[in-house]
């Protein structure tokens, strides 16, 4: 019985990987990648302006991070947090460069959930068009001046 018992496993485990191919959900990432809620998530210490940060995480495979759930982000703030001992002001994804409170991300999902903090975006000074977390007291989210230079988090393409 114990025999029997090895393979069924490994053709459970294999098919549980192809369904989740199937469905765009990863079990694994390259080193240095977190995997949350399959797909995979690097925080890059970095200080760089928001397009720099969204050019770095194309160089490395990815995009500035977009998030799909209340549970992601707390996740995406629980890998910073583990790499900084805070919860610091970072770049993600979202802008609305293109169109004015027209927010997208800019790997091409569509932007389903938010977390934007109170009175926010507010587009101050009519010059903040890219998207932080863990703003203020509340750690959520922020439109802010491009040009700041902050660290970022990516998620992989592929």
């Amino acid at each position: 019985m114990r025999i029997l018992t090895l393979p069924l496993l490994l053709c459970g485990l294999m098919l549980l990987s192809s369904i989740n191919k199937i469905n765009g959900l990863k079990t694994e990432c390259h080193y240095g990648w977190n995997l949350i809620h399959g797909r995979c998530f690097k925080y890059v210490p970095r200080r760089l302006t928001w397009a720099k940060a969204e050019r770095n995480c194309i160089s490395i495979g990815g995009n500035l991070a977009s998030v799909h759930s209340s549970e992601e982000y707390h996740e995406i703030q629980s890998l910073i947090m583990r790499a900084t001992h805070e919860l610091t002001e970072t770049w993600i994804g979202g802008s609305d460069a293109a169109e004015e409170d027209s927010w997208s991300w800019t790997d091409g999902t569509l932007m389903t959930f938010t977390n934007w903090c109170p009175g926010e975006p507010n587009n101050g000074r009519g010059h903040q068009h890219c998207m932080q977390m863990n703003y203020s007291g509340e750690k959520c989210w922020d439109d802010h001046k491009c040009t700041v230079r902050q660290p970022s988090v990516c998620v992989s393409k592929n």
